[in-house]
C-alpha cells in the first residue's frame, strides 16, 4: 500500500499529527494528496545532492501542477484553481536552488515514515506490554469510578441544595405568615411558635447536613486531584520524557484532560453551591448558624483546591524542537523551532481569552560562563481549540527563534563549575491567567531542559546530553545536572540504546547485541547489572573518540542507508569479531554475517568462512564499507555483486548463506535492483570495486596484464596496515575498550603477525572510468594483487 493511503487509514491521535506536520507551508497537503503516486516513486535522496536530477523533478513537479490546475478548470472548482496556481509561484522559487526542494520533500516523507512508524510500534507496545497493559487499564478504570463518583456527589448535592432552599422557603413562608396574623388564642400562638421552632431546628440540621456533605465531597476531591497531579500528570512527564529520547510511550494528553476538567468543572459547581448557601444566609439566618461559621473554611479550600489544580493543567505538550534537528530540545540560535502548550481544564467559553507569553529563565544559575538569550519571533498567543485536531486547548508557537545577550560582567559568586555549551541546560517558560466565574490564577508552565548551540556540528554531542538528562534525571528544572552528572545503570543504558534504533528503524537492539555493546564498555562479566556508564565516558566534548561518536555513527548510517535490512534482521550488527569468528568457523562453506565496524566510525562489514585444502575453516573479512560507499550502491547490491576470481580465473560469490543457514538471493533478493548487467546503475561501481582475485589462501586483485604473467612481476609491496587492522595493532581503541586491550580479538592480531584471515579493502574512486571486463574471458583486471592479509593503498 501506498505510504500516502497507509497514512490516511491511520487513528485519530496520528492523522492528527500528519495535519499537524503539514501546517507548514513548504509542502502544501494538497499538493502532497494529489501528488502522492508521483511524489513516492521519485529519488529524493538523490534528488538532493544531483543538481540536474533536482532540476528534472522540479520542472515536472510544475507540469504536474498545470495538469491539475486544468483539471479544476473543467470541474469549475474555482478554490483549488486558486491553490495551484498559489503553489505553483511558491515552488517556482526553488528554481535557483532545486536541491532545497528535494530536500524539503525528502524532509516531509521522513516525518510521514516516522508517524507510521510510531503507529506501529504503539501496536507493538500493546503486543508486547500485555500484563503492564492490563495494571494500566485497571488503574484507569478504577480513576474513571471515582471519577464516576464524584459527579454522582454533585449531583446529589445539587439536588440537598435545592430541598435545602425548599425547606428554608417553607419555613420563611410560614414565619412571615406568623408575623402578619394577629393570633389572639394564647395557646394557637405558642403552637405555632412551636411548629416554627421544629421548622428552624429542622433547617438547623440540614445546613448542618449539607456542609458535612459539602466537605466530604471536598476530601473526594481533594483525593482525586492528589491522584491526578501527583501520580497521573508525574507519569506522563516521565514517559514525555522517555519517548523524547525514544521510548515508545504513550503521550496522549485527551484522558487528562477529560480527568482535569471533570475535577475542575465539579469544583466550580461546589463554589455555587457555597455561593447559593450564602444566598440563603442573606435570607434567613439565626443564632449559631453553622453556615456563617463553617461556609468561609469550606470557600478557601474549594478555592485553594482549583487553584492548585488549575495551575498543574498547564503544561507543555511538544517540547521545543527545530525542523530538521538532531532532536527535540536541541535548538540552535538564530534556527526557529516550534512548541505548543495545552490546557488541561477545557472550557469552551475560555476559546481565545487566555493569552500565553514566551520567555526564558528568569534568574540565572550560579554557574560561571552561564549563557543567557531572549527569545524572538510571535512570543505571544491565545489558547484556542483551533490548533488541536481533538479540540484541547492550545497554543502552538511555530516561529520563535533565540538569540544570545551580549555578555555582561559574568554572574557574581558564580561557582567554577566546568560545563561546556553542549552541558549548559535552560529552561523556556509560558505564563498565563486563567479568568473565569470570578476566579483568576495565574499559570505557568516550562518545557523539559534544552541544550542550545550555534553551530550545527554541536549536535551530536547536544543531543547526547538531552539523551542523558531525560534517562537518569526526573528533576525537570535542575539546570545544574552536569555539574556533577550521576553515572547510568547499565540496564537503563541498554534500554535507552535500544530505543534509539527502535524510534529510527522500528526495530531495537536484542540482548545478544547489547550483550556486545556491554562486552565493549565493561570487559567480560557474568552479568552487566550492577556495571555503570559514567557521563565521561559516553560522550564529552572534544573528545572526538567517546562511545557515543561511535554508536551514533552506526545509528546514521542504519537509519540512513540500511534501515530495511535492519528491520528486516538482517544485520546482526552488534557482534564482536571474536564472537564473529567462533559464530562462522561453526558453519558451512559460504556462511557470511554482517556486523558493525568497532573502529572505524560509521562503517559495516562482512565476514565469510571458506574451507581450506586441509579441510579447516578459515574465516575472511572485508575492509568495512563507509557512507562514502553507500551513497554510491545499496548495501544489498554489494552483497548480490560481491566475488572473488579463483584460480582458474573463474568469477565467484564467496557469500553463499546468511547466518545461519538462510540462501543470499532469499535474504536479500526483494530489495535486489531490477535491473541487471550493464543496464544496472551501479555497474561502474561493481566493476571497480567488488571482484578480488583468490590464489590458494590469498586474495588479490586481478592485474590488467597477461593472466600468465609471473607471479609478482611488474608488481609493488604494499606495507603497513589500514582501517581496523591498523588501529588495531598500533593506534589504541576509540574507546580505550578493556575488552580490546585484555582480549585481543584473534582475527585482527593474526593480521599483524601471522594473517590467518583475509581482510580486504576496496579503494572509493581509485579506479573510476576503467573497464575490468576482458571481451574473451570476462575476466576483471586493472587491480594490483596483494598478498593476504594486506590493504590497498
Amino acid at each position: 500500500m501506498a505510504q500516502w493511503d497507509r497514512l490516511r487509514q491511520l487513528p485519530a491521535v496520528y492523522r492528527q499529527q500528519l495535519h499537524e506536520l503539514y501546517d507548514r507551508d513548504a509542502l502544501p497537503m494538497d499538493i502532497r494528496h494529489y501528488l502522492s503516486v508521483w511524489i513516492e516513486k521519485q529519488e529524493w535522496p538523490r534528488a538532493a545532492r544531483d543538481h540536474d536530477l533536482a532540476v528534472v523533478l522540479l520542472q515536472v513537479l510544475l507540469e504536474n501542477l498545470d495538469i491539475q490546475h486544468s483539471r479544476f478548470v473543467q470541474e469549475e472548482s474555482f478554490l483549488m484553481q486558486h491553490n495551484i496556481r498559489r503553489y505553483k509561484q511558491n515552488f517556482q522559487r526553488y528554481l535557483e536552488d532545486p536541491c532545497a526542494l528535494a530536500s524539503t520533500i525528502l524532509w516531509f516523507l521522513e516525518k510521514e515514515r516516522e508517524i507510521l512508524q510510531s503507529a506501529d510500534l504503539t501496536e507493538k507496545v500493546q503486543y508486547l506490554q500485555v500484563e503492564q497493559e492490563a495494571m494500566e487499564i485497571s488503574s484507569q478504570q478504577d480513576l474513571e469510578r471515582k471519577m464516576a463518583g464524584l459527579r454522582n456527589e454533585v449531583q446529589c448535592m445539587e439536588h440537598t441544595i435545592k430541598c435545602l432552599e425548599e425547606q428554608q422557603d417553607e419555613f420563611d413562608f410560614k414565619y412571615q405568615t406568623h408575623k402578619m396574623e394577629v393570633v389572639v388564642d394564647e395557646a394557637v400562638k405558642k403552637n405555632q411558635i412551636r411548629v416554627l421552632q421544629n421548622l428552624v431546628n429542622k433547617l438547623n440540621e440540614s445546613r448542618k447536613s449539607t456542609l458535612s456533605d459539602l466537605n466530604k465531597l471536598l476530601d473526594r476531591t481533594e483525593h482525586l486531584i492528589d491522584i491526578l497531579v501527583r501520580k497521573e500528570l508525574v507519569d506522563w512527564q516521565r514517559r514525555q520524557q522517555k519517548a523524547s529520547i525514544g521510548a515508545p510511550d504513550d503521550v496522549c494528553l485527551n484522558q487528562l484532560e477529560k480527568w482535569f476538567t471533570c475535577v475542575a468543572v465539579c469544583l466550580f459547581q461546589v463554589r455555587e453551591f457555597l455561593s447559593k448557601l450564602d444566598e440563603l444566609v442573606g435570607k434567613v439566618s439565626y443564632d449559631n448558624d453553622p453556615v456563617k461559621a463553617h461556609k468561609p473554611a469550606l470557600q478557601k479550600r474549594a478555592d485553594t483546591l482549583l487553584k492548585d489544580l488549575l495551575q498543574s493543567s498547564f503544561v507543555v505538550e511538544t517540547q521545543p524542537s527545530m525542523p530538521q534537528g538532531k532532536g527535540p530540545m536541541v535548538l540552535r540560535t538564530n534556527v526557529q523551532f516550534s512548541v505548543k502548550t495545552r490546557l488541561l481544564v477545557k472550557f469552551p467559553e475560555l476559546n481565545h481569552s487566555m493569552k500565553v507569553n514566551v520567555s526564558m529563565e528568569r534568574e540565572a544559575p550560579q554557574i560561571k560562563g552561564y549563557r543567557r538569550f531572549n527569545v524572538l519571533g510571535t512570543k505571544t498567543k491565545a489558547l484556542n481549540m483551533a490548533e488541536s485536531q481533538n479540540g484541547g486547548m492550545v497554543a502552538d508557537f511555530r516561529h520563535l527563534t533565540l538569540k544570545e545577550q551580549k555578555s555582561g560582567g559574568g554572574n557574581k559568586g558564580a561557582s567554577d563549575i566546568p560545563l561546556t555549551v553542549t552541558e549548559e541546560l535552560h529552561i523556556i517558560f509560558f505564563d498565563t491567567v486563567f479568568e473565569l466565574k470570578g476566579l483568576s490564577v495565574e499559570l505557568q508552565a516550562s518545557s523539559l531542559p534544552v541544550v542550545i548551540i550555534s553551530n550545527s556540528s554541536q549536535q551530536q554531542s547536544a543531543w547526547a546530553s538531552i539523551l542523558w538528562f531525560n534517562m537518569l534525571s526526573q528533576d525537570t528544572k535542575d539546570v545544574k545536572f552536569f555539574a556533577n552528572s550521576p553515572a547510568a545503570a547499565w540496564p537503563q543504558f541498554a534500554e535507552m540504546l535500544s530505543w534509539q534504533f527502535l524510534a529510527a528503524t522500528k526495530r531495537g537492539l536484542n540482548n545478544d547485541q547489547l550483550e556486545m555493546i556491554a562486552h565493549r564498555l565493561f570487559g567480560k562479566h557474568e552479568n552487566y547489572d550492577t556495571c555503570k556508564v559514567a557521563w565521561s565516558k559516553f560522550c564529552k566534548e572534544n573528545t572526538p573518540d567517546t562511545f557515543w561518536v561511535w554508536f551514533d555513527g552506526i545509528l546514521v548510517m542504519v537509519k540512513t542507508y540500511l534501515e530495511d535490512l535492519w528491520r528486516d534482521g538482517l544485520i546482526m550488527g552488534f557482534v564482536s569479531k571474536g564472537k564473529e569468528k567462533s559464530l562462522l568457523k561453526r558453519k558451512q562453506r559460504g556462511t557470511f554475517l554482517l556486523r558493525f565496524s568497532e573502529s572505524i566510525i560509521g562503517g559495516i562489514t562482512f565476514s565469510w568462512v571458506e574451507i581450506t585444502a586441509t579441510g579447516e575453516p578459515d574465516v575472511k573479512t572485508v575492509q568495512p564499507f563507509t557512507k562514502v560507499d553507500l551513497m554510491q550502491i545499496p548495501f544489498q547490491e554489494i552483497i548480490r555483486n560481491f566475488q572473488i576470481l579463483e584460480a582458474d580465473n573463474i568469477p565467484e560469490s564467496p557469500l553463499l548463506y546468511l547466518y545461519p543457514n538462510t540462501p543470499k538471493d532469499e535474504a536479500f533478493g526483494k530489495y535486489y535492483s531490477t535491473k541487471s548487467g550493464d543496464d544496472n546503475p551501479y555497474i561502474k561501481y561493481i566493476k571497480t570495486k567488488l571482484v578480488f582475485v583468490s590464489k590458494e589462501n590469498t586474495l588479490e586483485a586481478k592485474s590488467p596484464m597477461s593472466c600468465d604473467m609471473v607471479e609478482g612481476e611488474g608488481l609493488e609491496p604494499v606495507n603497513g596496515l589500514y582501517g581496523e587492522a591498523a588501529e588495531q595493532n598500533g593506534n589504541p581503541d576509540p574507546l580505550d575498550s578493556p575488552v580490546e586491550i585484555c582480549h585481543p580479538d584473534v582475527m585482527f592480531s593474526g593480521l599483524v603477525e601471522a594473517p590467518q584471515e583475509d581482510f580486504l579493502m576496496y579503494n572509493i574512486n581509485q579506479f573510476a572510468g576503467n573497464s575490468f571486463f576482458d571481451d574473451d574471458s570476462g575476466l576483471l583486471s586493472c587491480l594490483t594483487p596483494q598478498s593476504c592479509g594486506s590493504i590497498l593503498p
